[in-house]
């Protein structure tokens, strides 16, 4: 994480708005702290954390939870944390085989939500849906909570009407949704503002500010839904890219399938998306006679050790580690953190041999990135979706100092009432 004081072009102000995130990061990190210890993680001065402190209780984002005495001489230390009630977002989940629509607090924790598995719908049937949903939402906060209402993030596939044959979806719904904005659409229907990414970045970016990334600051994050999704996490911030498209490993070359249940490339070429999904774990298990019509169907497979599964295992392994190595060469990233819509040891079982299989391909010299499993599992898209609000209001990037555009897009929540922004 940079200093407060590092960044090119910055101001008092810009440099007051960022050390004041720099302190929500730091208390979400540590859970419990003092304003001392505060000061000393953020590298502040007395007097700039008790500024800083002070704006944040009035602004309600954090509380006193009792006194810690250190044994030494002097008063006991007022100990803080963040307040559940000082933020709450809508995340919406858009998937090709699914719409999730949940509501969460300033610590990450749903409170309610709506949710539908079903195919896709046309753009304007799941606007008329979602902006319910949203509206339903809402309505559970009291008038106080709503002045606290941070906005609503939007997490979709690029390009839904892409990679249709290899997800054997229909083509004629799917390509309609391309020429569809819906996060400007959403926008207008709710009249509140919208903060759009890939649902792959917005799982990391919940991982980032509600998972391991309290932790850690570098890793990249790997998503196997229906496709596969990722996002790229450096120096506490998500790399989105020039098209917001970073982490897309859907896209990564491998070689074809072994799996007889897989489609026949015409030239040779594969791309991950078709290997390491469920939609590749679904059509092999259906191939070998097993109904699926959910990936609670998909677990149950896995938890009767059906050799399926573990026939996919080693097939999305076997396509993966080629492609984790490729972005490790470039990201240069020590962890890798792998997540799915599905678990009940599935996820583990597919982490435990990825982790072999990366040490059998590391390059000469080099050590494989450590592996671990996520923390928000089927949760991770639609909380991802939630967080993004959050993130983009309270989180120390940056951009924030060097007014890069990337932020300025950003800034549009109601949050900026509050003085944070």
């Amino acid at each position: 994480m940079e200093k407060a004081g590092i960044g090119r072009g910055s101001n008092s102000a810009q440099l007051r708005r960022y050390n004041e995130r720099l302190v929500l990061q730091r208390l979400r990190r540590a859970g419990e702290a003092s304003k001392a210890e505060l000061a000393r993680a953020a590298d502040l001065t007395n007097t700039a954390i008790g500024g800083i402190i002070r704006k944040l209780d009035d602004l309600g984002l954090i509380e006193a939870v009792g006194k810690r005495h250190d044994g030494g001489r002097g008063q006991p230390a007022t100990m803080l944390r963040l307040n559940p009630d000082g933020a709450y977002g809508i995340g919406v989940r858009l998937d090709r085989r699914s719409i999730e629509t949940i509501l969460i607090d300033f610590d990450g924790r749903p409170l309610a939500r709506r949710a539908y598995d079903m195919v896709l719908p046309e753009p304007a049937e799941a606007l008329a849906m979602v902006a319910g949903d949203v509206q339903a939402l809402l309505e559970r906060l009291d008038p106080q909570a709503r002045e606290r209402f941070a906005g609503i993030g939007l997490a979709l596939p690029y390009n839904l009407g892409a990679w249709l044959r290899r997800l054997d979806l229909p083509v004629e719904i799917f390509q309609r949704w391309d020429d569809f904005d819906f996060a400007a659409q959403l926008e207008e229907a709710t009249g509140l503002p919208v903060f759009s990414e890939n649902d792959g970045n917005a799982a990391a970016i919940a991982e980032l500010f509600y998972g391991l990334g309290r932790r850690v600051d570098d890793f990249l994050y790997l998503f196997i839904g229906p496709a596969i999704g990722g996002g790229i996490v450096v120096k506490g911030d998500c790399l989105r890219g020039s098209t917001g498209n970073a982490g897309d490993v859907a896209v990564i070359a491998v070689a074809p399938s072994r799996l007889g249940s897989s489609p026949k490339s015409e030239d040779g070429r594969e791309l991950l998306i078709t290997r390491a999904s469920l939609n590749a774990l679904g059509r092999h298990l259906q191939a070998r006679g097993v109904p699926v019509n959910s990936p609670a169907d998909m677990q149950a497979a896995f938890a009767a050790g059906h050799t399926a599964v573990l026939e996919w295992i080693e097939d999305a392994v076997e396509a993966l580690a080629p492609a984790i190595w490729s972005a490790i060469a470039l990201l240069d990233v020590p962890l890798i953190v792998v997540d799915a819509d599905i678990d009940g040891g599935l996820v583990d079982a597919l982490i435990a041999r990825l982790a072999v299989a990366l040490d059998q391909h590391a390059p000469e010299a080099r050590r494989p990135p450590r592996i671990l499993h996520g923390t928000l599992g089927r949760d991770a898209g639609a909380i991802g979706a939630a967080t993004l609000p959050m993130f983009f209001n309270f989180s120390p990037r940056a951009s924030i100092l060097t007014r890069d555009d990337d932020d300025s897009e950003f800034e549009t929540g109601p949050m900026r009432l509050a003085g944070l922004t």
